[in-house]
């Protein structure tokens, strides 16, 4: 069962912040590094060049599984060097298929975690202008398996940061209703969970799912 915790604690010593929590199976370390970080600079790399920027720790996988599970260090970490972001994935007892959910999800946990700042002249992304499709208007359309998912994630969290992880000032700078992103957002439970989580450090108010 997925769970997002966000244990965030601000250090005044030397004056760094650090955050540390867990979205499912995504273990992120946040430190002064990653504050001078950007997700363009990660996300948009192709696997082996960000399996590159990675230490990678193969181990036994403990809990449910079964004994041929736990035989082989088939349970994969990825400490990605340039954030430390460290994610984890041991569903399966083939290695190569965990290498494959551990780099998944070491994009989405970079684009939760790792900002860009907003372009002044209101320029979006690229990969988030793709997905913003106009019809009868402006619609968030991209699934959780397209190549573009985590970098339209990214956009979008960037505008929120930007907008104090307000929905309706969000989806106004987007062009889309308060309805259409949140929809897109709630869609994917860790990302919901991320959402929900920046806000409670605000002091803001759960956001109501709409179904």
């Amino acid at each position: 069962m997925l769970n997002y915790q966000d244990r965030r604690e601000e250090l005044s010593k030397k004056g760094t912040t650090r955050s540390d929590g867990e979205i499912g199976n995504i273990v992120f370390h946040v430190n002064g590094a990653l504050q001078q970080s950007n997700w363009l600079q990660f996300i948009r790399l192709d696997d082996q060049t960000l399996m590159a920027q990675c230490a990678v720790d193969c181990f036994r996988a403990s809990g449910p599984g079964g004994q041929k599970r736990n035989k082989t260090d088939s349970a994969v970490r990825l400490r990605h060097q340039p954030t430390s972001v460290t994610v984890e994935a041991a569903e399966s007892r083939s290695q190569h298929e965990n290498r494959v959910r551990a780099l998944r999800r070491l994009r989405l946990a970079i684009a939760l975690e790792v900002r860009a700042p907003v372009r002044k002249n209101g320029d979006l992304p690229k990969e988030l202008s793709e997905v913003l499709q106009t019809t009868q208007g402006r619609t968030i359309s991209v699934g959780q398996r397209d190549v573009r998912y985590p970098a339209t994630i990214a956009a979008i969290f960037d505008v929120l940061s930007a907008k104090d992880w307000r929905i309706a000032p969000t989806a106004r700078q987007l062009g889309v209703s308060v309805s259409q992103l949140t929809r897109f957002l709630e869609n994917d439970r860790i990302v919901w969970r991320a959402v929900q989580s920046k806000r409670q450090v605000l002091g803001l108010r759960p956001l109501n799912v709409r179904r």
